[in-house]
């Protein structure tokens, strides 16, 4: 029996020929991720405990992205315990306040994810790392220490559930749509314990910053990992990043799935996901008219430099309602400067948006809350009670287009009605 890409990852990190659903292995990591929100916890235990070797600081990356800047005393101590650890360790990848980004953008950006890693990182959306051919899973925090000092850790095999995409998009219809059509559809516990396999001639054609969307939140289908092959479209863009191009794995013909869906993308339109669960979803069409009082544009899964162009052609020569804040954060440094250049920023601005700083801040709820009874429409990945303020605040999530629509209409609105 063949295996999948996900297997056959584990499997070299194991030194092993074959991996099975179910196995339990002990694997080498490539790269160890953590953040001013998971990894402090860690690092008080590993102090607790007398501070031993950190054997895998060349391969551990720390970023102070959630709580930047810090707003109060418990989040500048948190970033301050990053910091002092990350000089202590002598880890590698520490990433300061001034040229932080979000570290789920920062990664791939800079070329430290190649196909065929495996990663691991205190934050659940490490599986981001998926549309790059990559095997990346989010930890605990005692998974995470433990893998600093001894360079490894323990996995079960997860059974793979493959998603085939067929069919020709519509207008507007983004990863971002095609994820959370998904998550709708199969539920978000339709991935529990399993790796999401995407594919399918859709994938083939969707742009790479696209994928990182999709494999980012299949977590919120409850996966351990999203996946994706590596093809030519990626070796051009590894190319502008690295010389190592890792190793490019594909499923075999014969490898055994759990479970295989298709979804024809042809009838989906834009889809939102109403509070308070990202599989609480319905297109755009459905869900038109709902007044809003805040729209933001980030986050790890959509404040790509590709989200950026997709708003700015629909923000250009309007400005946000009134009644509306409309919040912008590129996902990273190098991502706000490229905006900056194409003359994006300046669009924004016109369109009386507030530029914030390329973090994590809005999507976790450290700034930009939302007072009781506000609504916010979102492209970030989490809707949950209370994720962005008050618990009695309700927030929905959308692709950058109909974000930026709805913020020129003042209410939920598919891109076509400010766009025709």
């Amino acid at each position: 029996m063949g295996m999948t890409i996900t297997q056959k990852i584990l499997a070299m990190h194991s030194d092993q020929k074959v991996v099975k659903p179910g196995d339990i292995i002990s694997v080498k990591i490539d790269l160890i991720l953590g953040n001013d929100a998971s990894a402090p916890l860690a690092i008080k235990k590993l102090e607790e405990i007398g501070m031993p070797k950190i054997r895998a600081a060349d391969r551990t990356a720390l970023f102070p992205d959630h709580f930047t800047p810090p707003t109060d005393e418990t989040t500048a101590e948190s970033i301050k315990i990053l910091r002092d650890f990350s000089l202590k360790a002598d880890i590698k990848h520490y990433f300061e306040v001034g040229e932080v980004g979000i570290e789920h953008a920062v990664l791939p950006e800079i070329g430290l994810i190649k196909p065929g890693d495996l990663i691991i990182g205190a934050d659940s959306h490490t599986c981001t790392y998926g549309a790059i051919g990559a095997f990346s899973t989010g930890v605990g925090s005692t998974d995470f220490a433990a893998a600093m000092v001894t360079g490894e850790t323990w996995f079960k095999v997860p059974p793979t559930l493959k998603i085939e995409y067929i069919g020709k998009p519509e207008k507007w219809i983004s990863g971002k749509d095609l994820i959370l059509y998904t998550i709708g559809k199969i539920g978000t516990d339709g991935g529990l314990g399993k790796t999401l396999e995407f594919c399918g001639e859709v994938i083939g054609n969707l742009e790479i910053e696209d994928r990182l969307t999709m494999a980012n939140m299949a977590v919120e289908a409850g996966a351990v990992n999203g996946i994706m092959k590596p093809d030519t479209l990626l070796r051009k863009w590894l190319n502008q990043r690295t010389d190592d191009l890792g190793h490019f794995f594909e499923s075999d013909i014969n490898a055994s799935y759990e479970e295989e869906v298709q979804i024809d993308v042809s009838s989906v339109t834009p889809q939102v996901a109403m509070p308070f669960n990202p599989g609480n979803v319905a297109p755009v069409q459905e869900v038109s008219g709902i007044k809003l009082d805040q729209v933001f544009i980030g986050s790890c899964t959509n404040g790509h430099l590709s989200d950026l162009r997709t708003a700015a052609s629909i923000l250009k020569g309007n400005k946000a309602a009134p009644h509306v804040r409309l919040l912008i954060s590129p996902a990273t440094r190098a991502i706000y400067k490229q905006a900056l250049e194409e003359g994006l920023i300046e669009i924004f601005h016109d369109a009386n948006a507030v530029l914030l700083p390329s973090s994590c801040g809005v999507c976790f709820g450290h700034i930009g809350r939302l007072a009781k009874g506000e609504r916010c429409l979102s492209t970030s990945n989490r809707n949950f009670k209370g994720r962005m303020g008050d618990p009695e605040s309700e927030v929905f999530l959308a692709s950058p287009a109909v974000a930026a629509a709805s913020a020129i209409r003042g209410e939920i609105t598919h891109p076509f009605m400010v766009t025709r």
